[in-house]
């Protein structure tokens, strides 16, 4: 039995781009509240690009080539889950609501920060004592008994700090690196996916490549509320192939099923997905710039949806050629979500590797 040839990994991610890394992460990017964010990811990608814009609603673009016909999309999200202020008591407790995917189980005595025109606000999640709490049941947390405290004793004074229905909450956790190993914060879904992407840009141009089309490097908003910020920006570029990169669940971790959520671990490799919006070919040629290039890989099957920006790129603009690159992720949607060092190296590589054997005018079709 022939033995298997040992992958050598290829560090790509240097103390510069970390330093970036982990400013982008710590900075508050709440769906529909992106701009801050923004500012930094074009301040860093700029170099490596030749020009930019910012669409209505946030996404920022940065172009490679663009005077290009054949036009050619790398995209992430950058909105991170957050709250809104959605009541507030006449004794100054604060009830919210969800934007985007917040999990009410992770908030109880959680710090947060409510964004209002003055500045920055601190507030806990409150919850009931231990000791307080009695009978056969425990009243688990939820929308209904959430609440929080910023130390007002009356709505008056809330107010008076300028908080109001609608200001939107993010929490405070900031980044760490767990064992040398791990990159841990919240927003790692998907400001992650800008991280990687910028890096791509950043190796085209460090490594003198000139590509033969258009690139847009994408960073969308208001995916956590339904692709909305895709779906508008892919109609502005009318892409002829679209490369997007998410997060996708590290199922290694106890009460997750494999059997419904798949085999898939952090350390592995980009997992390359099968769904009907990713283009069968598209994939192909991902699935062998990774054999090609020894970067290690999983897979992953969806059912009907991505559940990605991929759907919105995809059934756009007549139909345009998409693939999705996850990147595997423990503890999504809470403020320590965990991801491998190397598997954030071999996004990179995978996708700055596919442009490289992209041509103009490639044509993905089987039948023709």
């Amino acid at each position: 039995m022939a033995k298997k040839k040992e992958q050598k990994h290829i560090p790509v991610v240097t103390k510069k781009s970390l330093a970036f890394f982990e400013k982008y992460i710590n900075n508050p990017s709440p769906t529909g509240f992106e701009w801050e964010g923004q500012r930094l990811w074009l301040d860093y990608i700029k170099p490596y690009t030749d020009e930019h814009f910012v669409d209505n609603y946030g996404t920022a673009v940065a172009i490679i080539n663009p005077k290009a016909e054949f036009k050619v999309v790398i995209e992430a999200h950058a909105d991170e889950i957050s709250w809104f202020v959605n009541y507030i008591t006449k004794d100054g407790l604060i009830y919210v609501i969800r934007n985007g995917g917040s999990d009410h189980q992770i908030a109880p005595s959680k710090r947060v920060n409510i964004h209002t025109d003055k500045g920055i606000v601190k507030a806990v999640f409150g919850w009931p004592a231990i000791h307080t709490r009695s009978g056969e049941k425990e009243e688990a947390p939820t929308l209904k008994n959430i609440f929080l405290d910023c130390g007002c004793t009356s709505k008056e004074e809330v107010e008076k700090l300028g908080i109001h229905v609608g200001c939107v909450i993010t929490y405070e956790d900031e980044f760490t690196i767990l064992n040398e190993r791990y990159y841990v914060g919240r927003a790692l879904d998907n400001r992650a996916g800008g991280f990687m992407i910028a890096e791509v840009a950043r190796l085209l141009s460090e490594n003198k490549k000139k590509l033969p089309f258009g690139l847009y490097i994408v960073n969308s908003v208001q995916e956590e509320i339904g692709l909305r910020g895709a779906e508008m920006i892919a109609h502005r570029i009318k892409p002829n192939v679209a490369i997007i990169t998410d997060v996708t669940h590290d199922t290694q971790t106890p009460m997750i099923n494999k059997i419904t959520q798949g085999d898939l671990a952090c350390g592995k490799g980009p997992v390359v997905s099968y769904a009907p919006a990713v283009q069968t070919n598209l994939n192909k040629l991902l699935i062998k710039t990774a054999e090609t290039n020894d970067i290690p890989f999983q897979r992953q099957a969806s059912s009907r949806s991505t559940g990605t920006d991929t759907d919105a790129f995809a059934y756009s603009n007549d139909g345009v050629v998409s693939a999705l690159i996850s990147l595997p992720l423990r503890y999504m949607h809470t403020t320590v979500e965990m991801i491998h060092k190397e598997d954030v190296d071999n996004v990179i590589r995978l996708i700055y590797e596919s442009l490289l054997n992209i041509k103009v005018n490639h044509d993905f079709r089987t039948i023709k």
